[in-house]
């Protein structure tokens, strides 16, 4: 069955760097676009960044441009988010999502905080 497995999160200070890894299994991971959420306290989830199935293209959330790097290596079955100058308003549960099955991964907690 499809697995998504998340890492990387952790308590960070602000202006720091965290890089989400997302371990995919169960499909044939290089055919499908991939996504990463996320839901802070008492906020809905919200899409952070996507990427399509070879990487081409990525699209990331307003609030994120210019700090956030979707990435993602096929050979490995594995999509990145590299989180660059991260603000306390960052802080959230982030999670990886496969649109086409609507599997969600476990989430892993990201607090930036000093």
């Amino acid at each position: 069955q499809v697995q998504l497995v998340e890492s990387g999160g952790g308590l960070v200070q602000p202006g720091g760097s965290l890089r989400l890894s997302c371990a995919a299994s169960g499909f044939t991971f290089s055919r499908y676009a991939m996504s990463w959420y996320r839901q802070a306290p008492g906020k809905e989830r919200e899409l952070v960044a996507r990427i399509t199935s070879a990487g081409g293209s990525t699209n990331l959330a307003d609030s994120v441009k210019g700090r956030f790097t979707i990435s993602r290596d096929n050979a490995k079955n594995t999509v990145y988010l590299q989180m660059n100058a991260l603000k306390p308003e960052d802080t959230a549960v982030y999670y990886c999502y496969f649109p086409l099955r609507g599997t969600w991964g476990q989430g892993t907690q990201v607090t930036v905080s000093s």
